[in-house]
């Protein structure tokens, strides 16, 4: 059965918008222990049952933003690079992300950083992806984060997962997020986009030094998976809010 999504909240005039170029999820399998020593109390690692063994999932999503503004604001677009570092988790049994980091290729950083806390850096992000090629391939250079990928020619199983349903869920629609802020309180935001239809693609070579520096990965280990889509709209539901577990 194909994955149906989730039904879109109504729009608002303090939401933000924005179309994703070039949207690539590049997830490697962590240590759930590892993992957890980061998270909040009450935030729980989901766990998945690979082949050899239970462990979890973090993923670095990749993308250009490309006529970025909020709702309320005359259409002056924003288009530039953006990385979100983030972790596959239950919080207060609630599925979503917890976010480690954000970098971002545009001043407009200082709004996520200074208004709300978000932990968002500015970086030189460069992302490029030739669909016209045989195979398509895809690529990111951010400083000394890396990854060339090319599409791989039959959809692989994604180990972890009992199907594409479970997969698509879990990896592509997590509507609910998390993360410290600066004040070390946990900030919350949602956001909504239709279902993906990815395609699948593999790493040539890949470096991210964020969940290295964390101890969750190691240079040389590989993506768990990557999965890529040319185009995708994200409802993004400004402005986030402080986290109380009771709703």
């Amino acid at each position: 059965m194909t994955f149906q999504g989730s039904s879109r909240p109504r729009p608002r005039w303090h939401h933000a918008q924005t179309e994703l170029d070039d949207f690539a999820i590049v997830s490697y399998r962590v240590p759930a222990d590892a993992l957890a020593r980061y998270l909040p109390s009450g935030f729980i690692p989901m766990k998945f049952a690979f082949d050899d063994g239970e462990g979890a999932l973090v993923s670095a999503v990749a993308f250009r933003d490309r006529d970025f503004h909020f709702r309320f604001c005359p259409p002056a677009a924003i288009t530039c690079g953006q990385i979100n570092y983030r972790a596959y988790v239950t919080a207060y049994g609630k599925p979503g992300v917890w976010f480690f980091g954000t970098s971002l290729d545009h001043p407009l950083v200082v709004l996520p950083r200074h208004l709300w806390g978000m932990p968002w850096s500015r970086e030189r992000i460069r992302i490029e992806a030739e669909w016209d090629d045989t195979p398509p391939r895809w690529r990111l250079l951010a400083g000394d984060t890396t990854c060339e990928a090319a599409e791989l020619p039959e959809p692989p199983r994604l180990d972890g997962f009992t199907g594409e349903s479970h997969w698509m869920e879990l990896l592509t629609h997590p509507t609910q997020g998390w993360y410290r802020r600066r004040n070390e309180q946990v900030g919350t935001y949602s956001i909504w986009h239709p279902p993906m239809r990815p395609r699948y693609f593999a790493a040539d070579s890949a470096t991210f030094p964020v969940f290295e520096r964390l101890g969750l990965i190691t240079s040389e280990i590989s993506p768990h998976s990557i999965l890529i889509q040319p185009r995708l709209h994200f409802d993004i539901h400004t402005p986030p809010r402080r986290f109380r577990p009771s709703g």
